[in-house]
């Protein structure tokens, strides 16, 4: 009985003896009928030192080659025989059954009957049987063989004989054009395979035996290729598209955004592990491909954008897993995610409009406020809700990129294009976000840990990020600071100064400069109030009035501080003598300097007398400025607008919101109205309400001066129009800077790098630009070149 391993014997050859011609017919029948033994596993008879050196013998006389082509006839007849009795009956029942149900080799479904589906499966163990017996046969016969492979095949470069048994069982057994044995062979493997992806169970250990023996048999004519890879892998992969192709159409058609994606990666699993399981590894990148092409490529735009459970659905729902399954599968076949970051931007933007669609609505449409909420406090509301909105869809999106999309760097730069998009494309933006922290600065933060503080000024700074305009920012927030620091309504300095830390890290010094110098002239003014206590103290030791005051630096506070028409006041007489007082002590300490007095940011606490009682009031200056006039009016007496506007020189809209606080406020009518309205007219007039009640000795009365509130059209236009005034300037600033630096440069050149430097404050506009370089031509500050009317010279 023949041996299951292959084993070479060693033998030598043997002594020459006489050189007369051998019968090369009496020799041949001997060795063809020795393997005629061995393939009727009856080689333990032969005598293999006797057969090697019969074998050895006709190459030395030069029978070589007719022993070589013998060999090859004899074992090609003997696999004929093989295909026609042994496995052409199987083959015939196997065709049978496949053409039964319209098998090809290219097309595989499933088989009626158990019988008819182990069919195909004993057909393929007949083969693998034949195989074997073939291969050993094979390595005992090139033992007996190996002179010849060693002189005459190697010589002229032919196979040896066991790869050329090898080929002879290729062309004879496997490519037999009178039974098709490997077109058997591949439509059964296909079969197969199409059941186990339809879920049935198949044996998996003999289709691996036959995938390694087509592995095993190579091609003549291109080295490297195989029977596997010639003739079975293209059938699979062509099986493979047309399933995957009906099965992404079916998947889509019926099933939700979500469960297509789970099967796509169940059948990406799938492909893997039958690769890995019996098929060849090199169809591993192949069938994956296909996969992808046919479920991904093809179907994940018709998949995110589906209505009912696409991409938006996902977001909606918080369907983190879904999410997460989409980003892998879109990475897979787009290493861009061109699609999904396309998509994810649509989504944000299209949320984001909404958000400012609604706060617009909301400022529109003052009548459907809230009963008593003012439609300034509406304003006011609306603007909080925009930012939390935006902060919430930011937060949002921000669990999703790092929850299921791993932190993607090209998602999140998306994600940050789309944000500052619709961000940028509400107007007031910039208003709202200070107002927010505004807000939060003087009681939103209070009872907060240092912690919980810091987490809520990094959402204003995630949002102040996005914001283009951020000179425009800079405007609103310089204001609503002022209001806070000089009416002592900080929850902290040390949070005011970690925010204005917050905005140094995020836009340079450059930018906070003037904050910080806001804080500096509040802690100068308070040990300069401190020295004015001690001064007054030796010089009017019997004064009763205090005075406290805030001196500030022109230039660090906001433009409207400073303005003429907030210093026509005319002060009583006893406060223009402490007025003065100060004066004289400040000039003392700093000749050469200017002071200018602002009531329009002061407030004051004077006492008045009622029927009842006393009360200790405080109001803002105006407000003081006006009820100490009622000191000289006699009892039953009025003073008309016009008479309260003509003796104190406050402006106009200052004067009316000081009388509507004073007269129209239910709570706080320290005058009288005539007649009672809550407008304030020039023909109304006004008298000491000394009938006025309260249960606290100490009323503060507010006004609209100490409340930020969301700007009115008129108000927002004219911080535009001061910040396009400031934009002309830093422009203008920017071209002399790059203009001395680099004494000359060109006109598209010089715009690019203006845009570069003030691109950390303002996006400006190259007509902007380009009319501003007008102007410095015109100033005389560079010139045109007269060979090139493109090029600027800087003009020192």
């Amino acid at each position: 009985m023949m041996s299951g391993g292959r084993s070479r014997v060693k033998m030598r050859p043997p002594r020459n003896r006489d050189s007369s011609d051998v019968n090369f017919e009496d020799s041949w029948s001997v060795l063809s009928t020795a393997m005629q033994e061995m393939y009727k596993k009856n080689a333990s008879r032969l005598s293999y030192e006797e057969l090697y050196r019969t074998a050895y013998t006709l190459v030395l006389k030069k029978h070589a080659e007719k022993l070589y082509y013998s060999f090859k006839s004899f074992v090609a007849q003997h696999l004929r025989d093989i295909v026609a009795t042994e496995l052409a009956p199987l083959a015939s029942n196997t065709a049978n059954s496949l053409a039964a149900e319209g098998v090809t080799s290219t097309q595989a479904v499933p088989l009626a009957t158990a019988d008819q589906r182990e069919a195909g499966i004993r057909f393929l163990k007949a083969v693998k049987l034949q195989w074997d017996d073939h291969c050993l046969c094979m390595r005992m016969i090139s033992d007996i063989l190996m002179y010849m492979d060693r002189v005459y095949c190697k010589e002229l470069q032919l196979p040896l004989i066991y790869d050329a048994g090898l080929a002879l069982f290729r062309d004879h057994v496997i490519r037999n054009k009178d039974f098709q044995v490997g077109e058997h062979i591949y439509a059964i493997i296909l079969n197969q395979i199409r059941r186990q992806r339809d879920g049935d169970i198949v044996d998996t250990s003999a289709i691996k035996a036959t995938i390694l023996m087509l592995e095993s048999l190579t091609e003549d004519k291109v080295d490297g290729e195989t029977v596997y890879s010639r003739s079975f892998e293209p059938k699979f992969l062509r099986s493979s598209t047309e399933f995957y192709t009906a099965e992404a159409a079916k998947l889509a058609r019926d099933c939700l955004s979500g469960q297509y994606l789970i099967e796509t990666e169940k059948r990406l699993k799938e492909e893997y592990e039958r690769v890995m399981s019996y098929l060849s590894v090199t169809s591993e990148p192949k069938i994956t491909k296909i996969v992808e092409e046919t479920m991904i490529t093809k179907n994940i735009i018709i998949v995110m954008h589906s209505e009912q459970s696409g991409l938006n659905q996902m977001i909606l729902n918080d369907r983190m897993d879904d999410l997460q399954r989409l980003y892998r599968l879109s990475t897979r076949v787009d290493p861009d995610k061109t699609d999904l970051r396309n998509s994810l931007m649509t989504r944000v933007v299209a949320q984001g409009t909404e958000i400012n669609n609604d706060a617009l609505e909301n400022l529109k449409r003052p009548e459907q406020r809230p009963k008593g909420v003012s439609a300034q406090n509406a304003a006011t509301t609306a603007a909080f809700k925009w930012v939390e909105a935006v902060l919430e869809l930011k937060e949002k999106y921000d669990r999703i990129l790092n929850d299921t999309m791993d932190g993607d760097n090209q998602i999140q730069t998306s994600l940050t294009k789309a944000f500052s998009s619709f961000i940028n494309q509400m107007n007031r933006c910039s208003e709202f976000l200070s107002l927010f922290i505004d807000d939060n600065l003087k009681k939103g933060l209070k009872g907060k840990t240092e912690d919980e503080a810091e987490a809520v000024l990094d959402r204003a700074i995630t949002l102040f990020r996005y914001i283009d305009d951020k000179d425009i920012f800079e405007t609103y927030y310089k204001s609503h600071l002022a209001k806070r620091l000089l009416g002592g309504r900080s929850v902290s300095d040390d949070v005011e100064r970690l925010m204005i830390t917050k905005l140094k890290m995020e836009v340079g010094f450059s930018f906070t400069t003037k904050l910080e110098g806001m804080f500096k002239d509040m802690k100068v003014s308070g040990d300069m109030v401190d020295e004015y206590k001690s001064y007054v103290q030796d010089k009017d030791p019997d004064r009763q009035t205090e005075l406290s005051v805030s001196v500030l630096t022109s230039t660090n506070w906001p433009v409207s501080l400073s303005s003429v028409e907030h210093n026509t006041c005319v002060f009583p007489s006893e406060i223009e003598r402490i007025k003065r007082s100060f004066d004289r002590f400040y000039i003392d300490r700093h000749s050469g300097r200017v002071l200018t007095w602002n009531p329009n940011m002061g407030n004051a606490d004077i006492r008045a007398t009622f029927r009842k009682r006393k009360h200790e009031i405080n109001v803002s200056t105006y407000a003081m400025v006006i009820l100490m006039l009622f000191n000289d009016v006699a009892d039953g007496q009025s003073l008309s607008f016009e008479e309260i506007k003509s003796a104190t020189s406050i402006p106009d809209n200052e004067l009316t919101r000081n009388l509507q606080s004073l007269a129209v406020v239910p709570k706080t009518r320290i005058l009288i109205k005539e007649p009672m309205s809550k407008d304030i007219r020039p023909t109304d007039r006004f008298s000491f309400n000394a009938g006025f009640e309260s249960q606290y000795i100490r009323i503060k009365i507010p006004t609209v001066a100490y409340i930020n509130k969301t700007e009115t059209d008129s108000e927002r236009k004219e911080t535009v129009d001061k910040v396009d005034e400031l934009r002309r300037y830093q422009t203008d600033a920017a071209i002399v800077r790059i203009m001395k630096a680099r004494k000359s440069l060109e006109h598209n050149i010089l715009i690019s790098e203006v845009t570069t430097q003030l691109s950390g404050r303002f996006h400006p506009d190259a007509m902007m630009i380009k009319k501003r370089i007008d102007a410095m031509l015109e100033r005389e500050y560079i010139e045109r070149s007269s060979e090139n009317r493109q090029l600027y010279t800087y003009l020192a």
